[in-house]
């Protein structure tokens, strides 16, 4: 994949999580969503299945030589693949059957996700039963640990779907409270020291390049303040994020920037919960505030189908089936009011 063609015909996509617990019900829903033309299918997580299926212990479950167990504080390291470990491996399977079912044949992108290093390290336990944050060699040993398993399971894809191009996500919602020492420890008490720049970046640089020269990566934060400006140096070729959080000026100056370097925006427009349903009325109304901003900027107008992808906030596990499906459609059609209308 060239730079320009990366994310060519990826009008909309999903983010990850869907509700339920059936992997079959999961991946016709996704495919079906975005057949067409109308966008970039994924491999669903099904959080509500528990333990191993939540996107912590899904990523735990793909890790090389390291281990994880279920604690009532969540997840923590072990010695060996106990029964937890096997039951996340177990449901990525499930759910990469169910997605080979209904992509047979299909010739496109494909996105597959998994929780990036830094979100995985403020997560996941020690022995004592501090983060892995608290402990560098940790921290440099899980990110290894991470690529290896990272590099297997998109070999993985690439076999089942042979025609696909796959695009890997990585989920880092903590990234920012990481780098602004804002991660609490295990008492609650304190928090760990903010990781340095340099430190994370180099991380995130070697976690990307696992997709290899012919594949794409990008990264994803539904929190606030997401840093556009690492995540480019880093190698991310798009990235993700709730569009409803942007406030600060230097944010959308570092959005600016990122169109400009040739990096796709994956802007979440479209609410994640049944809660927002009204919302879902005027897919030309959910990306008023793109074209805005893209006023705001003095960016081309002609530029946003090529440098836009529409997606819901964030994932949607918490939402009804019913508006799961709903809001897969909006952000296709949404994508398309801001193909034919970009201004």
């Amino acid at each position: 994949m060239s730079e320009k063609s990366k994310f060519s015909g990826c009008p909309a996509t999903g983010i990850g999580s869907m509700p339920g617990g059936d992997a079959r019900e999961a991946a016709k829903t996704v495919t079906g969503s975005f057949a067409d033309g109308q966008g970039m299918p994924h491999l669903a997580e099904l959080p509500a299945r528990g333990p191993g299926a939540d996107m912590i212990g899904r990523t735990i479950g793909m890790l090389v030589e390291l281990y994880g167990h279920v604690e009532p504080s969540g997840w923590r390291i072990s010695d060996r693949p106990g029964r937890d470990t096997r039951r996340a491996r177990s449901w990525l399977g499930e759910d990469l059957d169910a997605l080979e079912e209904f992509t047979q044949g299909y010739e496109g992108l494909l996105k597959v996700q998994a929780v990036g290093p830094w979100t995985l390290a403020a997560a996941l336990e020690l022995r004592g039963g501090e983060a892995m944050l608290a402990d560098a060699g940790a921290c440099r040993d899980l990110a290894g640990s991470l690529a290896e398993g990272l590099r297997a399971h998109l070999a993985e894809v690439r076999r089942r779907m042979p025609g696909a191009e796959v695009v890997l996500q990585l989920d880092e919602p903590s990234l920012t409270a990481v780098l602004r020492g804002r991660v609490r420890s295990a008492s609650g008490y304190r928090t760990y020291r903010a990781v340095d720049r340099q430190v994370v970046e180099s991380a995130l640089r070697d976690t990307l390049a696992v997709v290899g020269e012919e594949g794409a990566a990008i990264v994803h934060s539904c929190a606030p303040e997401v840093p556009f400006a690492l995540l480019r140096r880093a190698g991310a070729a798009g990235i993700s994020f709730d569009f409803s959080l942007l406030t600060e000026r230097e944010e959308e100056e570092a959005i600016g920037e990122a169109v400009e370097g040739g990096t796709q925006l994956f802007l979440g427009v479209v609410p994640s919960t049944d809660a927002a349903t009204t919302a879902l009325s005027d897919p030309g109304g959910s990306v008023m505030g793109v074209r805005t901003l893209w006023s705001r900027l003095g960016l081309n107008p002609g530029t946003l189908a090529e440098s836009v992808t529409v997606t819901p906030s964030c994932g949607l596990a918490g939402a009804s089936p019913a508006y799961a499906r709903t809001a897969l459609a909006h952000s296709a059609r949404a994508a398309r009011s801001l193909a034919d209308n970009p201004e």
